[in-house]
């Protein structure tokens, strides 16, 4: 029996889309596609925290009575847990408190010391001292210390703002996020309430802690000589920062006795890992201690150095012309004008802000999983600036 033309047609038509998927299986690479293979696998290196984890080396000082809450701790050393947070954040602050205090402070009773620059609701203050046995101090920020400086002109920043959100620039138009990341980089450790103060840890609202964490923290960083401990290490938006590398070769060029013999510009200016990165920010390869986490020593952020950075930086208006971040900014710091021994990976603290983690391989932590970067889309795997840190530094 004859077959219609119809069918005869659909048939043949089906023949020429089967040989199409095979060659298209089967064809030569490109290439620009091998280039993106080897990207993506470049992206997916073996994690560090997929080998066993323990405690630090170094000198540990474990809880004790001597960490009770009020007077009687008095193996405290002058330090607090930091947080920036508005009177609306206060759900996801709680969270944050809940996951800190289960997994460590519990043990040492640091006092918190929370920033706002509106004044704190009750509300606030009776729910959060009420996850703590810790002292909790609540702190305005000066009008100074928080509104645009004289020297910005607004025409300009509006102008400023549309050309980053053309490029889309996260933020770029929320002039409360300039004016916290301002206040991150260069001021917060000029406040009243922390004048006798030289550590701190940084926490966020939001944020998860999986890792129960016995020693001090703060002990560790003063008895092991360290100024600075991170746990995630990424890459920033180089639409965000075109002018901030040029603006500290500027300072580096009247400064050059700041810059430390140890220091860590290689991983400051990589361009092998993201040459685009690299391209785009005129130099800077644009990895930073993501610093919603941080452990450090104010110490630093005080000296003469830093702060000449920081104001050199402040003066440029590139806080709000463009979206400057206190991560970066602290990373170039940290990177040109300390010693990069001095900095420390805290592999043993598990830690979560959407969408990164830092997930180690112990038997003390729970909730997140081992090795884990992300949970979400692949891409964001190729945000990970660990490998160069490890690489032109250690993993220690």
């Amino acid at each position: 029996m004859a077959i219609a033309r119809p069918v005869r047609v659909l048939g043949l038509a089906a023949v020429v889309m089967w040989f199409f998927f095979i060659w298209q299986i089967l064809k030569p690479t490109s290439p620009s596609s091998k280039n993106k293979a080897k990207e993506i696998i470049k992206s997916f290196e073996r994690d560090p925290n997929l080998d066993p984890t323990g405690e630090p080396e170094g000198i540990l000082v474990h809880a004790s009575e001597e960490y009770a809450p009020g007077p009687a701790g008095t193996a405290r050393i002058n330090a607090t847990l930091l947080a920036l947070v508005r009177n609306e954040e206060l759900e996801d602050m709680l969270s944050s408190m809940r996951d800190l205090e289960r997994t460590w402070n519990h043990k040492f009773n640091y006092p918190w010391t929370f920033f706002n620059d509106k004044p704190f609701t009750e509300e606030f203050k009776k729910k959060t001292s009420a996850l703590t046995k810790a002292e909790c101090r609540y702190e305005l920020i000066p009008k100074e210390h928080w509104e645009v400086p004289s020297w910005i002109n607004m025409d300009l920043y509006k102008e400023s703002t549309e050309i980053l959100k053309e490029k889309k620039v996260q933020y770029a138009d929320m002039i409360s996020y300039h004016q916290m990341c301002r206040w991150n980089s260069g001021l917060f450790y000029h406040h009243p309430a922390l004048a006798n103060t030289q550590y701190y840890w940084r926490v966020e609202p939001k944020v998860h802690f999986f890792c129960d964490v016995d020693y001090d923290v703060f002990r560790y960083m003063q008895d092991n000589n360290k100024t600075y401990g991170f746990t995630i290490n990424l890459y920033d938006s180089p639409d965000s920062i075109p002018s901030l590398w040029p603006e500290t070769l500027k300072f580096v060029a009247e400064h050059p006795e700041y810059v430390h013999d140890n220091n860590a510009m290689d991983w400051l200016t990589d361009k092998v890992r993201r040459p685009d990165h690299n391209k785009k920010a005129n130099g800077y390869s644009t990895c930073h201690f993501w610093s919603n986490f941080e452990i450090a020593d104010m110490s630093f952020w005080r000296s003469k150095p830093y702060e000449d950075y920081f104001n050199h930086l402040d003066r440029t208006g590139n806080f709000f012309y463009e979206r400057w971040g206190d991560a970066p900014v602290h990373s170039i710091g940290l990177g040109l004008f300390e010693d990069k021994s001095r900095i420390h990976w805290f592999r043993d603290i598990g830690y979560q802000h959407i969408p990164f983690f830092n997930c180690p391989n112990s038997p003390k932590c729970k909730g997140c999983v081992t090795g884990r970067f992300t949970d979400g889309e692949s891409f964001l795997y190729r945000e990970d600036c660990r490998p160069n840190w490890f690489k032109f530094v250690s993993q220690g």
